[in-house]
Order: C-alpha cells, then sequence, then structure tokens
C-alpha cells in the first residue's frame, strides 16, 4: 500500500480494519469477512493510470482499420480525443451507441480503447434487475460483493479504463430496486468522482473513467438516465458496406478460425452479393458471417479428406453448390400491380422492413375488421383512415351504402408479430380506396407516413432504416411525408442515387402516385368542364 497513491479516507478505513483484524480471533466467521474486504480495498488500482495516446491521426488510423464506414460516428469520436488533447480535465459526455444487432456498437467500444490506448472492459446488463449488481452489496450480508463497476476496475487494474455498458434498454426492474437509477450516479460526471459501492463504503473517484453504452433501441431507457447520455445511431448497413467489411474482416476472421488460407478458398464481389441478396436480410452481418463461416466449412472438409485439388472460387454461380437453395425469393406481391395490396414501410429494433397492407371488401353491416396482432396506434391510424375516405365518398364517387352493405377487412400479415407505431396512415388509406375503387396498386411504390383526419401527411421516424429496407427487395420508389425532406440528408449518397423519394404532403398526391389509373377529384372536375 505504501507503493500506491491512496486517498485519504480509503487509506483511513484501511488502517481501522487491518486494526480491527489485529484483535479479532482468526476462527471468527467475521474474520473472514474483513479479511476479504481488506483485499478488495488493497487491491484495487489506487492511482494507477495509463497514459492516453491523443495522436488524432493515429487514432483515425485505428478506427479506420477496425471499421468500415461509419464515418459520422468516427468524426465524433476524434473530436472526443481533440476535446481531451486540449482540456485534459475535460469530464465528457457519455455516448450511447444505439442500433439493431451486429452494426459493431461493442467493437466501437474496443476500437475506443485502443485508439485511446486504455484498458477496455465490457459489463453487460441485460435482464440485470438487481440494483446490488451496480452498487454492490453491504457486508453484513453472506456472500457479499462490490458492484459490476467496481469490479471491472479491479479487474483491468487501471483507475481509467473504457467501460462499455451493454444492452442498457434491457435493464430489468424489480422489488429488487431499478438498477438504471443506480446508474444515474455512476453515469452523471458531476456526480462520479465521489461514487460510494455499498461494499466498499468509501467515495472513489470514477470520473476518469471513460463509459460507453449500447442499445438497440431508446423507447425502454428510463428518461433520467436517457438525458445523462448522447445518442448516436448506427443505421442499417448498404449492400456495398456489408462487401467492404466482408472483405476487410469476416472473411479474414471466418478463415483463421476454420483453418484455411485464402490460397484454398476465394470470394468474388459478385458471390458476396449474391450470399446478401440471397441468403440474409439482415440491418447487421451476423447471418453474413454465419453464411461465410458455413462456406469455410465445407472447404475446410475436402482439405481435411485430401478432396480438395484446386482453389475454390465463390461466385454468383456456385453459391447454389455450397449453401443449397436462395432462402429470399422476391415476394410475389412486388411482382405486379394488385388490388387491396399496399407495399409500407416499418422500422423495428433489429432495422427497417418491409410491411404488406392487404384489404378485402365484403358483403355486411359495414363493420371494419382488423388482424395482424396491432396495437392501438396502428388501429387508431385504419379508423382515421376510412373516416376520411367516408367524409370524402361524393369526391371519390364512392357510393355511401357501399358503407353500410359491406365489411371492410384490413390485414397486416405476419400476424403472430406485434405491430404498432404511427407510420401506416397513408398506406392503410391507400388500400382502403385501392379496394372501394377497384384500382390496382402499383409495385413499384413502397409507402411511409401518418393520417390525420383532414388526409395530411404527418412526419414519422426511422427514414434511413426503412429506406435501406426498400432498396434490399428492390423497390426503388418510397413515398415520404413532406416534412420528412429534411431527414434526407442522414441517408448516404450511393443510396438515394439509388431510391426516388416523393415527399407528398396530402394523401390525394399518394393516390395519384399508387393507384393505377386514378385521377384526383379536382383534375377529374377541370375535365369535365372543358368537355
Amino acid at each position: 500500500m505504501a507503493k500506491m497513491k491512496v486517498p485519504d479516507e480509503p487509506l483511513l478505513e484501511i488502517d481501522r480494519n487491518l486494526k480491527k483484524l489485529e484483535r479479532m480471533h482468526p476462527d471468527s466467521s467475521e474474520t473472514a469477512v474483513t479479511r476479504t474486504y481488506l483485499e478488495w480495498m488493497t487491491e484495487m488500482p489506487w492511482g494507477t493510470t495509463t497514459e492516453d495516446n491523443l495522436d488524432l491521426k493515429e487514432a483515425k488510423r485505428i478506427l479506420d482499420e477496425d471499421h468500415y464506414g461509419l464515418e459520422k460516428i468516427k468524426d465524433r469520436l476524434v473530436e472526443y480525443l481533440a476535446v481531451r488533447k486540449l482540456n485534459p480535465d475535460h469530464k465528457g459526455t457519455i455516448l450511447c451507441f444505439v442500433g439493431p444487432p451486429g452494426t459493431g456498437k461493442t467493437s466501437l467500444g474496443k476500437s475506443v480503447a485502443r485508439a485511446l490506448g486504455r484498458k477496455f472492459s465490457r459489463i453487460s446488463l441485460g435482464g440485470v434487475h438487481d440494483e446490488s449488481e451496480i452498487r454492490g452489496h453491504r457486508r453484513t450480508y453472506v456472500g457479499a460483493m462490490p458492484g459490476r463497476i467496481i469490479q471491472a476496475l479491479h479487474q483491468v487494474k487501471s483507475m481509467n479504463p473504457v467501460i462499455m455498458l451493454d444492452e442498457v434498454d434491457k435493464i430489468g426492474r424489480d422489488m429488487r430496486g431499478d438498477p438504471s437509477a443506480a446508474l444515474l450516479e455512476v453515469l452523471d460526471p458531476e456526480q462520479n468522482h465521489t461514487f460510494r459501492d455499498h461494499y466498499m463504503n468509501v467515495p472513489i473517484d470514477l470520473s476518469q473513467v471513460l463509459f460507453l453504452t449500447n442499445a438497440n433501441e431508446l423507447d425502454p431507457i428510463q428518461p433520467a438516465f436517457r438525458d445523462r447520455m448522447e445518442i448516436i445511431h448506427l443505421s442499417s448497413y448498404t449492400l456495398e458496406e456489408k462487401v467492404g467489411i466482408a472483405e476487410r474482416h469476416l472473411i479474414p476472421r471466418q478463415l483463421e478460425k476454420n483453418g484455411i488460407t485464402d490460397k484454398q478458398v476465394t470470394f468474388s464481389p459478385k458471390g458476396l452479393q449474391a450470399i446478401i441478396t440471397g441468403y440474409t436480410r439482415e440491418a447487421g452481418l451476423r447471418q453474413l458471417e454465419r453464411e461465410i463461416g458455413t462456406v469455410c466449412r465445407k472447404v475446410a472438409r475436402k482439405v481435411a479428406e485430401g478432396d480438395l485439388k484446386t482453389r475454390i472460387t465463390l461466385s454468383d454461380k456456385n453459391v447454389h453448390d455450397l449453401l443449397g437453395p436462395v432462402k429470399l425469393l422476391q415476394d410475389e406481391r412486388l411482382k405486379a400491380p394488385r388490388v387491396g395490396v399496399v407495399t409500407g414501410l416499418a422500422w423495428t429494433s433489429t432495422g427497417g422492413e418491409v410491411l404488406f397492407v392487404e384489404a378485402l371488401k365484403m358483403p355486411g353491416k359495414g363493420a371494419l375488421v382488423l388482424t395482424g396482432q396491432l396495437g392501438d396506434v396502428m388501429k387508431e391510424s385504419a379508423q382515421a383512415a376510412l373516416s376520411y375516405i367516408r367524409s370524402r365518398s361524393d369526391a371519390f364517387e364512392i357510393d355511401p351504402e357501399v358503407f353500410q352493405k359491406n365489411d371492410l377487412h384490413i390485414h397486416f400479415p405476419e400476424g403472430a408479430i406485434p405491430k404498432d407505431g404511427p407510420s401506416a396512415g397513408l398506406a392503410i388509406a391507400t388500400v382502403l380506396l385501392s379496394v372501394l375503387k377497384g384500382l390496382p396498386v402499383l409495385n413499384t411504390f413502397a409507402m411511409t407516413g401518418e393520417i390525420d383526419l383532414r388526409g395530411e401527411a404527418l412526419p414519422i421516424g426511422g427514414l434511413k432504416e426503412k429506406s435501406l429496407a426498400a432498396l434490399r427487395v428492390g423497390v426503388k420508389e418510397i413515398l415520404i411525408p413532406f416534412a420528412n425532406q429534411k431527414d434526407l440528408e442522414e441517408i448516404a449518397p450511393e443510396v438515394r442515387k439509388k431510391l426516388h423519394f416523393h415527399p407528398v404532403k396530402h394523401v390525394e398526391e399518394v393516390f395519384e402516385f399508387a393507384l393505377q389509373g386514378w385521377i384526383c377529384p379536382e383534375k377529374r372536375k377541370k375535365s369535365r368542364a372543358r368537355k
């Protein structure tokens, strides 16, 4: 202890417990408790820190080496290092990476630690529902231990590591306390220089620790906890990015894991594209890495059996031989215009999804039937869309008795999956009018946006994820609310070139674009007046 820079209060506590231990009987149960406590206190890395590497060019090189793309995020991390260089005492903000699974949130934390030259520790908070996991147990309990934060410092032997808090959106909560409330003190730069763990019971300075967090979605995170973090969104990867990441990271990793070399198997860019489009449909890269691993295992077996005579090159021609039949074919609903089928776009915690909306008209008593395990918001959207169309039945030339003598059934396929959120109103209004007028909906268009009772198109979130989902299934024309034009800047230029966005202010503009043979009421009146 004489060699370490122990703060005054912990030093007094250690001395007090040493004197107490001297007076205790060796066989006493409290002797073991005091001895264990002293071991924890003396093994803590008091005053031990690693020197930060503040060479910005070297840090940028490391981030580029470890991650393909993600330019905005890399810039933000280099900005953090620049501030640390100019003001070493800067507490900084807590960064929270939010994005679908498999997009590299945890590995970004490792890269930051490598770029800074700090130790790295990861704490998984998924399913943790006991406050003592964060603050530690009081020493009066049997088997008491410090919390996860103190354990991480003890493990890395440094007081200024990078600590990644994984899955902060999956923290539990029950009668044993709320761990996210306990984390408020840990993550607040104004409070964490005197963090008190229940087991250690002395102030511990966490202000030098760089905390990073990650989550799949923001909604489950407690508002006060979310307020302490700066949110950085990671979006889905494009086809080109996936190919680049596979060539630079996934393929070398799988070749090494399976004991083969690039002299025995090579992956052509067309072969990788065939795997991505035919065998995976995801925001991240986990399934792609599994498929690459499958190819490597098949090659490894041939090498082990002595059957491999020449190098195998994976191309779009022989993907079928190595991976079997294509798993993802184009949906039949996207092949031709149909009455009562609209291509909608949805946002989920695992990325964007294409969501088909179907409708039928049948003899009945004017009921609106909704199926597909929908939440309250979706049900309200459907009711608002129907009310708008009924209010405009004269302009749309729909017999009012149709609503009295027929039932309308709106169905969202994949009924086992719960669906909710304010972005399906335009799609529901379009599918209802398609059924009532018997007009096919063009299969080249996808749409997202909410509707109000006046038919205005209301803005939505997650446009980037939804756009990439449309691109994955081959839809190039997207109808978006006019207010969402500002979000187009977030979409990469190479993606914007492949897609054509149509901003709309009113649902009747959507009808003009998407319904085959539709003429809006105003244009119809003018043409009649001319005749």
